[in-house]
């Protein structure tokens, strides 16, 4: 029995049935899930609008003209919508029988280690997953529950972009819509308590972003604390704790999530939650009821629906098969979908000369393609070991995501800069910089004493062969 049909529900549900289990999958009704209807889809639907507003304004830079930038809010939003749609089929519990996986939909709760109550039905099972998700959370701030606040999970209800906004949050979700939201004409503030945005990735990572936010209107608020909120919809007001004031027709709180799991009786079936309501999980992602498995967000670890897809096939196979498979979060890659993207993997290359490790630095003003496309505002950072492995690498600039994928490949096999420079690379492309990166760490180590002296005895017998055959 798998409870609750996001990424990682899907993702076991569907592996389960793939190894013989017969499964049965539940959800309350939103097939699909975070990821799905109010995460990654329609937040990458509504930045490629601001993409494209973008693009047009920039567009005389290349010699096209574009008379005037007109925003259609509620046609924005409603091509936002008309995506979640077109993907929802593959998510909806047809597809789910089509893959040998029985659905129901309701409120199910545990009422004993292997047993549970689905709208007053029991059900008995032998296994079970719980990968409820997780929900916005709202910080502790006075009036800001009373003031209706967006979040990403009513954002996407309203009919029309507002005219302005305050964002609360600085981490990839708030940069993110705050960033898409200015360029689709929106007045944006962007308050962040850390003292720079993307507080977790490398800094240069982050002085990129700001700069690139401020550069499409935003307003970047550093170190700042929200003391109160009062207001409604239309007319909110947001006091900030050095005494100034921001006024908004909507709030948008992107401060943090909470797991979604109350309601469920995990209680009555065993399962332990820390003190903030994540699912206490071993490292084969089993709880401390040994027939409970759970998957995904409601976890704990790092909240992507990529880790949550793998959480889930892991799950399935560790209780259908006997297996004791592990989730390695050591090369756990991740994607602010900002313009430039900032792409991460590994050991974080802002702090990894503090772990004994170099840093391979590639700025994009070089890069062939990055000229040509006129977005030379990037970094391609790579962090090498002593047998010069890639440990961990951030790339900011166009396409950071999938370039990441080779950087990926490299920190999770242990692949040396000599392997990537062996390797043949297209061009021209936004990944040149790696390999780029990779080829500076190879020459740097062919300078060295021992390799230049083996090179200088090289070249000599060479020439001594060819005068020999002459």
């Amino acid at each position: 029995m798998v409870v609750g049909a996001g990424t990682a529900g899907l993702l076991a549900a569907q592996t389960a049935a793939s190894l013989g289990a017969r499964v049965l999958l539940v959800d309350r009704g939103t097939w699909g899930g975070e990821c799905l209807w109010t995460g990654c889809v329609p937040s990458k639907a509504l930045f490629a609008a601001g993409e494209a507003a973008a693009a047009a304004r920039a567009a005389a830079g290349f010699g096209v003209h574009v008379d005037g930038v007109r925003v259609d809010g509620a046609a924005v939003l409603a091509s936002v919508r008309a995506a979640v749609q077109e993907i929802e089929p593959v998510d909806s519990p047809a597809a789910q029988r089509a893959a040998g996986v029985a659905v129901a939909e309701g409120q199910l709760v545990f009422t004993g280690p292997s047993s549970a109550v689905l709208d007053g039905r029991r059900v008995r099972f032998r296994q079970a997953v719980v990968a409820t998700g997780s929900a916005p959370a709202l910080p502790a701030v006075p009036g800001l529950a009373d003031s209706s606040p967006l979040t990403t999970e009513t954002l996407w209800d309203e009919p029309d972009l507002p005219e302005r906004l305050v964002v609360l949050g600085g981490g990839t979700t708030g940069c993110e819509l705050g960033q898409a939201m200015a360029r689709l004409g929106v007045r944006v503030d962007l308050v962040e308590t850390a003292d720079r945005l993307l507080p977790g990735e490398d800094p240069a990572a982050s002085a990129l972003v700001t700069a690139a936010l401020r550069a499409d209107g935003v307003t970047v608020h550093l170190s700042t604390q929200v003391q109160r909120v009062s207001g409604a919809p239309g007319d909110t007001r947001v006091t900030l704790a050095d005494g100034g004031e921001l006024r908004c027709d909507r709030l948008l709180v992107t401060t943090g999530r909470r797991a979604a799991g109350d309601g469920l009786g995990l209680d009555a079936a065993g399962v332990q939650r820390d003190d903030d309501g994540w699912v206490v999980v071993d490292a084969h992602l089993r709880t401390s009821n040994p027939r409970i498995w759970a998957a995904g967000d409601v976890t704990g670890q790092p909240q992507y629906t990529h880790l949550a897809g793998l959480h889930g096939s892991t799950v399935a196979a560790n209780a259908v098969l006997g297996l004791r498979r592990r989730v390695d979060l050591t090369a756990l890659p991740r994607v602010t979908f900002t313009q430039p993207e900032v792409a991460a993997v590994g050991v974080p290359t802002g702090t990894a000369e503090q772990a004994g490790l170099r840093v391979l630095e590639q700025g994009h003003r070089h890069s062939d393609r990055a000229i040509t496309d006129q977005r030379t505002d990037g970094v391609t950072r790579l962090a090498v070991d002593a047998r010069h492995r890639v440990r961990g690498a951030t790339v900011v600039g166009p396409r950071a995501g999938e370039t990441l994928a080779e950087l990926t490949l490299a920190v999770t096999q242990g692949l040396t800069t000599s392997d990537l420079t062996a390797s043949t690379h297209p061009y021209p492309t936004h990944a040149d910089p790696v390999w780029q990166a990779a080829i500076s760490d190879y020459r740097g180590r062919l300078a060295a004493p021992v390799p230049r002296r083996a090179i200088a005895v090289l070249r000599h017998l060479h020439r001594l062969r060819t005068a020999l055959t002459r």
